[in-house]
């Protein structure tokens, strides 16, 4: 079985790559001529050039495929030109998945994210079925993300076979952007988040995130959503945990939300005039102050879906970060050596 996987580059997608030449499937992947590859190294795949936005480069990268993962977004918390990740995350989505349903792609797994569900006060754990609305997104990613969702499910209702799962925040090998995630680990495990804020997070390795898209491909139903997650910790416990695999004191003061704020605002002006991203952001902030917290029961109910502990997670990406040399403890006093 010939699979084409997009976003295989990156983080999620190439753990799913590595999922599927596991399991048999023969992997292309869709990739831009100047991504970087190195999460590619060492896998049997085929490599496609093309990109989202040219339809043509996507009709030729699906050509005798019989599935699709679509895997590929603009994950990014700040973005100078919000119109440019709308383009990505929705207008690359539709491409995809029509010109996937015109080759005569049998089943489409397409990754949404958590970040379309709706959270509340009064729901301590959301799922599937927690009720929201755009006006609910925060920020541009999600408000692209909640958008291309939408896209897909009225693209199902006119037969494009696809399923979707919503992963929530995964962890571990191969995150050399790294995702917002992996930068608060990354951060955290050098000693600079000397303070918290109170919120929290849904953490999952990215392997099982993996594991589940396969289970969805395998047993998903089309037009129906499953969350992919593992454990929901605040970050006052999730840098607990850090700490704790590092060696060192965790953050002891807990910072209200009003006080980063104007901070965050600071942080993206500078950014607008150095074209660096901002070590806060706006959005960020506002998200913060709600704990994004969700269940995976209807995937391990309907999928036989399981996630490890999240502290494995946690483990497997300090570890990664380690052996490829994004940090070194402070202790060591080492400058960090980031990848690009």
């Amino acid at each position: 079985m010939t699979t084409l996987v997009t976003g295989a580059t990156g983080f999620v997608g190439a753990a799913v790559a590595r999922r599927l030449l596991a399991s048999g499937h023969e992997v292309r992947v869709l990739c831009r001529e100047s991504s970087d590859r190195s999460n590619l190294d060492g896998l049997n795949v085929e490599i496609a050039i093309g990109d989202m936005t040219d339809r043509e480069s996507l009709d030729t990268a699906v050509k005798g495929c019989d599935a699709v993962f679509h895997v590929a977004a603009d994950y990014r918390l700040w973005i100078p030109r919000p119109a440019d990740m709308f383009k990505i995350n929705v207008g690359g989505t539709c491409n995809v998945l029509l010109a996937a349903t015109d080759a005569g792609v049998k089943r489409i797994v397409y990754t949404s994210s958590v970040a379309t569900l709706g959270i509340h006060p009064n729901v301590p754990v959301s799922d599937e079925e927690t009720s929201v609305s755009y006006e609910d997104m925060i920020g541009a990613y999600k408000q692209s993300k909640f958008l291309a969702e939408q896209e897909v499910m009225a693209l199902i209702k006119k037969g494009v076979p696809a399923v979707i799962v919503n992963p929530s925040a995964p962890v571990g090998p191969g995150d050399i952007k790294p995702t917002p995630t992996g930068q608060m680990i990354l951060d955290a495990a050098q000693g600079k988040m000397p303070a918290y804020v109170d919120t929290g997070l849904n953490i999952v390795h990215v392997d099982d995130v993996a594991a589940g898209h396969l289970l969805a491909f395998e047993k998903g139903e089309i037009g129906q959503r499953y969350v992919l997650g593992g454990d929901n910790m605040s970050l006052k416990e999730i840098l607990i945990e850090i700490a704790s695999q590092i060696g060192h004191a965790p953050p002891k003061f807990c910072i209200p939300h009003n006080v980063i704020l104007p901070i965050a605002y600071g942080a993206e002006i500078w950014a607008r005039l150095t074209g660096k991203e901002p070590f806060a952001t706006v959005d960020g902030v506002r998200m913060s102050k709600k704990k994004m917290f969700y269940s995976s029961d209807k995937a391990i109910r309907s999928l036989g879906y399981q996630a490890r502990p999240a502290r494995e997670a946690i483990s497997d990406a300090i570890a990664w970060f380690r052996e490829k040399g994004y940090f070194m403890e402070p202790a060591q006093k080492s400058p960090v050596n980031k990848e690009s």
